[in-house]
């Protein structure tokens, strides 16, 4: 078994703390279904969030809504870029796998999409 980091990112309308958990927890039920994770093999997750939200963190959608309590998770702040996309929510899910990178398939919702287009409809 290998390490592999699967990526995924979504955009939220409002920085309220309801649609921020909403968001998040679609995003990370798509990354489980997606990529047929036993959420045991789950080594940690990363998350990252613009400027523009601070209603909650979206680890939060992990122990609240998901019910995982026993995986690490990081929440920092996405570095902004002039022209950046906007209420944005990026992920970093580590899991071990026997999978190879081309089988992994990254999640990119809503406005996100634009971030990765050649990956985003896959």
């Amino acid at each position: 078994m290998k390490v592999l980091a699967i990526r995924g990112a979504t955009t939220v309308e409002n920085n309220c703390r309801e649609e921020i958990l909403k968001e998040t927890k679609i995003l990370l039920e798509r990354i489980i279904e997606d990529n047929n994770l036993d959420i045991n093999d789950v080594i940690s997750m990363i998350f990252t969030m613009t400027k523009d939200l601070d209603a909650v963190y979206p680890a939060v959608a992990v122990r609240e809504l998901l019910n995982i309590s026993d995986t690490p998770l990081l929440n920092y702040e996405e570095k902004y870029i002039k022209g950046s996309l906007e209420k944005c929510i990026r992920v970093m899910v580590n899991v071990n796998s026997d999978k190879s990178k081309n089988e992994v398939k990254h999640i990119y919702l809503n406005e996100a999409k634009r971030l990765r287009p050649d990956i985003a409809n896959k």
